[in-house]
């Protein structure tokens, strides 16, 4: 028999939503912050838990349900532990995000959902994680991005969260910053010759000379 869910704050999660409240005129507008603080409870957000920030704030359900169906970070049905959002915008596509995200769908055997076969994970396309210069990037439930992303890298990172290890946050090299490998590895730009331009023709004037 699966175990009921009761849906209610603690007090020290009453108090940190309520340190949210504080930083706005308006309570409702804490609306965010208290709907991550109830996905991070109960992993996603059902009526009920939607329905306790509601009364948490004192507002409408239906306003709160407008705020969680706009952004793609709260779920609204029950999902995998660990997402995995794959950018395969221009950028990260052109670098190979779209080979990555075929790799992830066929390693971790997903259905039409996106979810593995395990149950464990959850994998689907972004369109940008505001990372274009290290891409190929993928973001780890809504809160760790791994840059530079290749297969066996991908592959790396399911075999840690597969023991619940959360991959430690990696310093940014660009691929191209001049501290990274790649840039040694990168052509020195070709140096162009500037040739100077011809000097000024002097015209004489013949009323001078006489």
């Amino acid at each position: 028999m699966a175990e009921s869910v009761v849906f209610e704050f603690t007090e020290a999660e009453k108090a940190e939503i309520q340190k949210h409240v504080a930083k706005y005129p308006d309570r409702k507008s804490a609306v965010m912050p208290a709907l991550w603080i109830a996905q991070e409870k109960f992993g996603w957000l059902s009526p009920e838990a939607m329905e306790l920030v509601a009364s948490t704030l004192d507002m409408p359900y239906a306003q709160v349900y407008g705020v969680a169906s706009f952004y793609t970070m709260y779920f609204k049905k029950k999902v995998p532990k660990y997402l995995f959002d794959i950018c395969t915008c221009f950028t990260c596509g052109e670098c190979g995000g779209d080979q990555i995200f075929k790799h992830a769908q066929n390693s971790l055997q997903v259905d039409e959902n996106g979810h593995s076969a395990d149950g464990k994970f959850w994998i689907r396309q972004a369109e940008c994680l505001a990372a274009c210069d290290t891409g190929p990037v993928m973001q780890i439930a809504n809160r760790r991005i791994v840059h530079n992303l290749t297969p066996a890298k991908f592959d790396q990172t399911v075999d840690m969260l597969r023991r619940d290890q959360m991959p430690a946050f990696e310093p940014v090299a660009p691929k191209y910053d001049q501290a990274s490998p790649a840039a040694k590895a990168a052509p020195e730009p070709e140096k162009v010759q500037e040739t100077p331009p011809p000097a000024p023709e002097v015209i004489s004037d013949s009323s001078e000379e006489e």
